[in-house]
């Protein structure tokens, strides 16, 4: 099995990629996958889509065609949103424009978004709302949101609020062992061919 975490922040040495790095150390010693790909929306890596995708591009393909497989080939995920002005950032709700061929079709994504402070519920609600209908991802009911994130989760224990960090712990790893039985199950589902995109390709 293998998980791919997806760091939703623009910004370089951002609280999301230090979440998305610890998801992903979990996921390894807690063997909760085979596999484990971390993919960072850093330096905007993803110019805005445009139609030429559609037409076969060479560039958009050479961009793209790493991407793709690396998530092809996961059969779950777990998408860090940091909370910008209420809303997910541009670029990740870009990235999700992407994947019409199938790459996240029926396999199951854990939200964990991120605050600074008491906030983290918007990005939850747009993830939600309004980024999974053509790609066909499928979010599970968990969720995670770190609040307060500078205090939790960092290597240094001195600089952790232990209260607070001990439950987050717990937490994420709570919720990663629920996306792996999602995982597991949902591989059921592509599996039988009900779920074929080849009928009705986008979502209503």
């Amino acid at each position: 099995m293998k998980i791919s975490v997806i760091s939703g922040s623009h910004r370089n040495h951002s609280q999301s990629e230090k979440v998305a790095r610890f998801i992903e150390r979990t996921l390894q010693e807690k063997q909760l996958c085979d596999e484990s790909w971390l993919f960072s929306l850093k330096d905007n890596p993803l110019p805005l889509w445009d139609e030429s995708i559609w037409e076969g591009n060479p560039e958009w393909q050479e961009r793209l065609s790493p991407i793709s497989t690396q998530l092809a080939s996961s059969d779950g995920f777990v998408v860090v949103s940091p909370e910008w002005h209420g809303q997910v950032p541009s670029g990740l709700k870009n990235f999700f424009l992407m994947w019409g061929k199938g790459e996240l079709a029926h396999k199951p994504a854990l939200i964990v978004t991120v605050s600074s402070a008491d906030g983290g519920a918007y990005p939850v609600a747009e993830l939600r709302m309004s980024s999974y209908k053509n790609n066909r991802l499928c979010y599970i009911p968990e969720q995670v949101i770190v609040r307060n994130v500078e205090s939790v989760l960092n290597d240094d224990a001195s600089q952790n609020n232990p209260e607070a960090d001990g439950y987050f712990r717990e937490r994420i790893a709570y919720a990663l062992g629920v996306l792996k039985e999602y995982a597991l199950a949902l591989g059921a589902v592509r599996a039988s061919g009900a779920a074929s995109l080849d009928t009705f390709k986008n979502g209503m």
